[in-house]
């Protein structure tokens, strides 16, 4: 059974940083990309950031170039989030996509955890 736990969500403050932590397990990851991905209530789930699970091969929104970092350690994907805003208050996930399909879009995405919660005030 395939499952993608999130972990290290909370409240923090404008210019904080917090790390989410996604433990994959269940199959093998090898062939996808692990995303994260953020939703508002009222909104679609937004891209946020990819890891390519093989080579470890990056990718970013523009919105956290440069603030957020995503990385894979054995089966533990990583987001580590810097200078946070309150923009960034979201739920967010962690998703696994065949590296073959557009990352950037939930809807191709096989499999989610269930999310963490991160709030950040002004």
């Amino acid at each position: 059974q395939v499952q993608l736990v999130e972990s290290g969500g909370g409240l923090v403050q404008a210019g904080d940083s917090l790390r989410l932590s996604c433990e994959a397990s269940g199959r093998t990851f090898s062939g996808y990309v692990m995303g994260w991905f953020r939703q508002t209530p009222g909104t679609e789930r937004e891209f946020v950031a990819g890891v390519l699970w093989s080579i470890g091969r990056t990718y970013y929104a523009d919105s956290v170039k440069g603030r957020f970092t995503v990385s894979r350690v054995k089966n533990m994907v990583y987001l580590q989030m810097n200078n946070l805003r309150p923009e960034d208050t979201a739920v967010y996930y962690c998703g696994a996509v065949l590296w073959n399909k557009d990352h950037r879009k939930d809807t191709e995405y096989d499999y989610w955890g269930r999310g963490a919660q991160v709030t950040v005030s002004s």
